[in-house]
């Protein structure tokens, strides 16, 4: 019976998101596959969208970054957070490396834990990196040239990326230069529901007066909105992915709602977010539009932003805007852009589970 160790980042719900869909399709193809998901992403997110037998291991698989909500990287904090990890290093491989031999998987695949690499490695598995972007280059954006313990940090985390196997880079994505080689393949995202596919989300938005629009920034919680002000702009329906304080006539949380995340994503007319992976990736696929809010210290923007335009219809909203709830022009520009000349590129699933399929 194939097994999978799937480490993957608990920065958000990107990482997690870009992994189903090629466990699906592996899935698909070898059904008796079963999955172990070393994480710290919650088993709610996976419970609607991963197809395979599947057992959640809870354990950290790195840091990412520290944030204070979704758009803020708490720099010094990252950093602190950092050389705990490091601090403790021997002790996080040697247990990681226990629980590995105990499960005895056929392949870890990791987006993109440089531990779980490093207890494949030590543990004679094969280790394979998987995602759009590696934390060495993240952290170099963020690295303090004055503190040298910020360089071996980073200088530590491209040594071990060097152990892996190889990288599945999926596009659009950073150079990843610290492994040793790359597998590039399509962009990856969850599959939305087709048009003409019975949606919940999609009757909803029938019925509603207005627009619907999905604020939604991913898996970091966003602590506040200026509510009153976004309540007034009409005749746009907002569902917001947090709780409200009380009731609005234009405002609607997400769980309000008997339906999945991906069920209200594939119904909505506009989404507002960052420009993270799953989101720019699925919202293109699907056609809709996309307002986003730059972070401007998060190294992957860049490729992200630039893909959106291409393939699919964006507007900036600045953060200014954002947090003072001035959206109307944003939202009024999104629905007067044309539809984008050229297609995207093809899906990257069936690539990623070629590579996968003969380590199963």
């Amino acid at each position: 019976m194939p097994r999978i160790w799937c480490a993957i980042s608990g920065h958000g719900y990107g990482h997690a998101a870009q992994v189903v869909p090629v466990l699906n399709e592996l899935g698909r193809r070898h059904p008796e596959l079963t999955v172990i998901l070393r994480t710290t992403v919650p088993g709610t997110f996976f419970a609607s969208r991963l197809t395979v037998p599947w057992e959640l291991s809870v354990q950290a698989q790195d840091v990412g970054c520290v944030q204070l909500g979704p758009l803020t990287i708490d720099i010094p904090a990252t950093w602190r957070a950092y050389h705990h990890f490091h601090e403790t290093w021997e002790q996080r491989v040697a247990d990681e490396c226990d629980v590995l031999k105990r499960d005895a998987p056929d392949l870890v695949l990791s987006n993109i834990s440089y531990l779980a690499l490093e207890a494949g490695s030590r543990t004679g598995v094969p280790a394979i990196a998987y995602g759009s972007l590696a934390w060495d280059h993240i952290l170099q954006e963020l690295l303090d040239s004055h503190n040298p313990e910020h360089a071996h940090i980073v200088g530590h985390i491209r040594d071990v990326y060097k152990r892996a196997e190889f990288a599945i880079r999926l596009s659009p994505a950073l150079s990843m230069d610290a492994f040793s080689h790359h597998k590039d393949v399509g962009p990856i995202g969850y599959s939305l529901p087709r048009e003409g596919q019975p949606s919940k989300a999609k009757i909803l938005r029938n019925s509603s007066d207005g627009p619907i629009v999905l604020v939604a920034l991913g898996g970091v919680p966003m602590d506040s909105l200026p509510f009153h002000e976004i309540d007034q702009l009409a005749p746009f329906q907002l569902i917001l992915d947090m709780p409200l304080p009380s009731k609005f006539s234009r405002l609607r949380s997400s769980s309000q709602f008997d339906m999945s995340f991906m069920e209200l994503f594939g119904g909505a007319d506009i989404i507002l977010s960052k420009p993270g992976y799953g989101t720019v990736i699925e919202a293109v696929a699907a056609g809709t539009p996309i307002i986003y809010v730059r972070r401007y210290n998060f190294a992957d923007e860049d490729v992200l932003v630039e893909y959106a335009h291409r393939y699919g219809r964006a507007v900036e909203l600045s953060k200014d805007e954002f947090y003072a709830g001035s959206w109307q022009k944003a939202l009024t520009e999104i629905q007067a852009l044309p539809l984008p000349r050229e297609a995207p590129p093809e899906s990257g699933v069936s690539a990623a589970a070629d590579v996968l399929d003969p380590y199963l």
